[in-house]
């Protein structure tokens, strides 16, 4: 902890209140459900005193973690209680497959305060995960409805073995493991416990974060599920292996990889298998579900690097008077040391559109946007702006550092909407609210963003790190020195998306850090820069700074009326916002930062559809004003 203490931007050390929040952690990491343990067993860590928090805390100091052990060793009693109860359960629910369809789940706002209330627990864990399977598979026998409910605790019991220290194979796991598992759980604990955002992560977690960043991994781009009679292909990779090779389909079987048989494998190891092959080679063999006799083929496949552009970016248009209106689509902040970034698929997808036609008008689709790297959202502000600063960050110790676009030119700079929800987080609340400083840009979607305004450094894109974590580090604000900390991102017209309704933000997190601000830096004070780096700068930087766009802030009066007078008159958007009234009466009964249903009303993308309608309007705007565009407030 260490490591953590030295880099975290408030917490330096152990107190009680650290001590508190990791027990709570453990035990949530264990039973997010509160499936297994039962209220008299937690409140003597949950509601823990003074006095026993600070022997705790010593003991910590001490590296004595045998407060954890303890803490293990109720876990396991619980986890040999709950399969017990499942085991005759099982029974009942495949011989009464009516009482799943009645069955309603008990609340769960709680822990179970009696051993029925916790035997429904468990029973609706199990009804839901039957439910899941009925809606994707025929189960018109008995014998196919146990499959079910096997599957289900072959799941569940490869994540209890893993506290029962078992193997998938149920034999005792060595000493080393078991001490590899409470360390990585101990370590999650406490890091957690600093605040929302601090991580650790095992070797595993950190490689998929790898490649959700990079968007490229190597292999043959096949995604497995494990269903009732074996692994099968849930996705192929577009431009994959897999893909191309035109003779794998969605559901087909894996049943053999290389020759070796995969029935009788734990899940797993069949994933091992796929991964640790001694060629770029491999020979996978499958069932056809809809084939007669399911016959069996196998499929030559070359492991290659393989580029996720479709999670990527997306980019279509729309036509309209004298040109065309982009619509940008980006998910997260990418970037890979083969050279794929956010920033060029960005430029390369606006030099396309040109092709297409005059581009007189963008749309930046950020609402699904989590963030990723800040050095990318750095990148793709400065597409929109001439030199500036677009990030102010501010560290433990008071530091204040500028992140800088030095580019003098911007890539476009036509009307432009960022679309934006209350799930846009991090590096794209980054660049809403940077456009939006600068005025280059309107903010369109829900009232506000999700407002993740913090810093974390990280070690997970460095594969050969000695162990993989993220901290928090600081937090950034943007020229206007306006931190997006719990506030998030506030929209100059409000068009709202399905999470509307919802609880979502980073004020719904535990332990989130406050909200603050710095002083503006529309004027780069060049403060963080040595004197020769400065002089430099204000000779090839400081003229050719962006300026203060302040013509939409005046057309804004304009453009949210327009935009309020085409909803009132949209009867599908109008149904649209009945669904979110009716999501609001009972939004209070579900937990924070969950979405339960997905409201889709017609075909169409409405808020999109908006967007672009407002595009439109600040065309017409644009065209009808003797007032120049740019300019200073």
């Amino acid at each position: 902890m260490e490591r953590f203490f030295s880099f975290h931007i408030e917490n330096k050390e152990f107190n009680t209140t650290l001590v508190r929040r990791s027990m709570k952690i453990y035990i949530e990491y264990f039973d997010p459900e509160r499936a297994y343990l039962m209220d008299e067993e937690v409140q003597p860590y949950l509601n823990m005193s003074e006095k026993r928090a600070k022997e705790v805390m010593s003991r910590l100091e001490r590296h004595d973690y045998s407060d954890f052990f303890a803490l293990n060793a109720l876990m396991q009693e619980s986890v040999v209680r709950a399969q017990a109860v499942r085991s005759f359960l099982a029974k009942d629910l495949v011989s009464g497959s009516s009482e799943i369809d009645s069955f309603k789940s008990p609340s769960t706002s709680g822990y179970a305060k009696t051993q029925s209330e916790l035997i429904q627990r468990q029973k609706s864990r199990m009804v839901r995960f039957y439910q899941f399977h009925k809606a994707r598979t025929n189960l018109d026998t008995t014998d196919r409805k146990a499959k079910v409910f096997a599957l289900f605790e072959k799941k569940v019991q490869r994540i209890e073995n893993n506290y029962l220290f078992l193997t998938a194979s149920n034999l005792p796991m060595s000493n080393e493991r078991i001490e590899n598992l409470l360390t990585l759980r101990i370590l999650k604990s406490l890091a957690k416990s600093l605040d929302t955002h601090t991580s650790f992560f095992s070797p595993e977690e950190a490689f998929e974060m790898r490649m959700s960043l990079e968007k490229q991994f190597e292999g043959v781009g096949v995604v497995l599920s494990e269903g009732i009679d074996g692994v099968i292909i849930a996705e192929l990779i577009k431009g994959s292996p897999a893909e191309q090779s035109g003779q794998i389909q969605i559901n087909d079987l894996l049943v053999e990889v290389n020759g070796v048989p995969t029935s009788s494998r734990p899940f797993e190891e069949v994933l091992e298998m796929l991964k640790k092959t001694n060629s770029n080679e491999i020979i996978l063999g499958f069932k056809r579900a809809e084939a007669k006799n399911q016959n069996f083929f196998r499929v030559p496949l070359l492991k290659r690097a393989i580029s996720m552009k479709e999670e990527r970016i997306q980019v279509s248009y729309d036509k309209t008077d004298g040109g065309i209106i982009g619509k940008i689509s980006l998910h997260s902040f990418y970037e890979s040391g083969e050279g794929i970034s956010s920033e060029k698929d960005i430029k390369e997808a606006i030099r396309k559109l040109r092709e297409k036609g005059d581009l007189v008008g963008l749309v930046l689709d950020l609402r699904e946007n989590s963030g990723g790297f800040l050095s990318q959202a750095v990148k793709v502000a400065g597409l929109f702006v001439t030199n500036g600063v677009v990030v102010i960050s501010k560290y433990g110790k008071g530091e204040v550092h500028f992140l800088r676009n030095i580019v003098a030119k911007s890539f476009y700079n036509g009307p432009l909407v960022v679309l934006t929800s209350k799930m846009s987080a991090s590096a794209s609340e980054i660049v809403a609210q940077a456009l939006q400083d600068y005025g280059v840009a309107l903010v369109v979607g829900d009232e506000r963003t999700f407002g993740k305004g913090s810093i974390q450094y990280q070690t997970v894109t460095d594969a050969k790190a000695d162990m993989f974590y993220k901290v928090t580090v600081g937090r950034y604000y943007t020229a206007s020195g306006k931190s997006t900390q719990i506030d998030g991102v506030i929209a100059d017209i409000v068009v709202p998306s399905h999470y509307a309704p919802y609880k979502i933000g980073e004020k719904y997190l535990e332990y989130p850090l406050s909200a603050d601000h710095v002083e503006p830096a529309f004027v780069d004070p060049l403060s963080d820069l040595d004197e020769k780096t400065r002089k430099l700068f204000e000779m090839r930087y400081l003229p050719f700074t962006q300026r203060v766009v302040g013509f939409w802030k005046k057309m804004l009066p304009t453009l949210k009326q327009n935009s309020a007078s085409r909803m009132a008159a949209d009867p599908t958007f109008q149904a649209f916002l009945k669904k979110q009234d009716q999501i609001q009466a009972r939004s209070g009964s579900l937990p924070p930062n969950t979405v339960d249903e997905q409201i889709q009303v017609g075909m169409e993308d409405i808020q999109m559809k908006e967007a672009v309608n407002i595009v439109k309007d600040m065309i017409e705007l644009e065209a009808q004003s003797d007032m120049p565009r740019t300019g200073t407030d």
